[in-house]
């Protein structure tokens, strides 16, 4: 069975409307899985107007049948959410909305109904608040899950990278990686490679320290790193490191490195980005499920002004192609 995919509309004051609109009118130039969209019909309809799209809609319930999704009306599983102008200030407001657009997705995700999910950008601040640190850990909460072996993926056919550890404060991240966290996680990330994308992949593993150099002789790259990746290595997997933070977006392709392991988010975040920008996607491992969400945020800046790129949200669809 060719199983759809679904994508939660996000933060209904953010770009993300217009990312789905412009992907639909995009849809005939990218091959793509069966989709539809799980948000507010009437929400859709209004910020569609504003922006000036002649897209249809058509909606469908949980009793959907592949050949409903077609490729000529937009496919909407409606969540009730009503607001007065097409776009608002943000706010907690539409808490409850996104929640249970997640929780659509998670039934059908469980009743097998579909591959899995893509979610729109959210604003973490008014969404989760102190309560979780982003949809990554969000999602690895729900399953109740002891050892938190989530993983961050920001993905390129070109390069992916990885942070060990993902939206904590900065003079946290020494107290937060060990040896257990590296090894499980780089094998999480190996066995997707293999699984998804037919590939042994190559792995340069980062120090913590500038030029992974300290004058205490109890370094994390000492103490923690090297025996990770002597771990790794028994356990066949292509890691080498603790490669310097700071030349390993320039040695990359020289070594043939297909994904790069970081100590903290911004370490390999900030440099990926500059390379990859809006063709980057982020993807979720270690759930019984594929989940992605474009590479960027809400944009507030933008919202309403048409000039939003989809090209993070195509790449997220089209990933699905590798998903069987």
């Amino acid at each position: 069975m060719n199983k759809p995919i679904a994508i939660i509309a996000g933060e209904p004051n953010s770009i993300s409307s217009e990312i789905i609109f412009k992907c639909w009118k995009l849809k005939k130039k990218y091959i793509h899985k069966p989709l539809f969209i799980i948000g507010s019909v009437q929400l859709l309809n209004l910020q569609m107007k504003q922006l000036k799209y002649k897209i249809k809609i058509k909606k469908i319930n949980k009793h959907f049948k592949i050949r409903d999704l077609n490729e000529i009306e937009l496919p909407v599983y409606d969540i009730d959410y009503t607001q007065k102008k097409p776009f608002e200030k943000i706010s907690s407001k539409s808490n409850k909305y996104i929640f249970k657009c997640f929780e659509v997705a998670l039934k059908f995700v469980k009743d097998k109904k579909i591959l899995g999910f893509i979610n729109c950008p959210i604003s973490k601040e008014y969404l989760f608040k102190n309560k979780h640190q982003g949809v990554t850990e969000f999602l690895s909460k729900k399953l109740n899950k002891k050892n938190n072996n989530e993983v961050m993926l920001i993905y390129n056919k070109k390069l992916s990278v990885s942070p060990i550890t993902t939206h904590i404060p900065l003079n946290q991240v020494s107290k937060k990686i060990n040896q257990y966290k590296i090894v499980e996680k780089v094998k999480i990330i190996n066995n997707f490679y293999k699984k998804f994308l037919n590939k042994k992949p190559n792995f340069a593993i980062l120090g913590l320290n500038p030029h992974n150099f300290s004058i205490s002789k109890k370094s994390e790259e000492k103490k923690i790193i090297n025996k990770a990746i002597k771990s790794l290595v028994k356990l066949k997997i292509n890691a080498k490191g603790p490669v310097a933070p700071d030349s390993s977006f320039v040695i990359f392709k020289k070594y043939k490195f297909d994904v790069i392991i970081g100590m903290y988010h911004d370490q390999v975040l900030s440099p990926f980005k500059a390379l990859y920008n809006f063709f980057a996607i982020n993807i979720t491992l270690g759930l019984p499920y594929i989940r992605i969400s474009p590479d960027h945020g809400i944009a507030e800046d933008i919202v309403g002004k048409k000039i939003a790129n989809p090209n993070s949200l195509i790449e997220s669809i089209k990933f699905f192609n590798y998903i069987k």
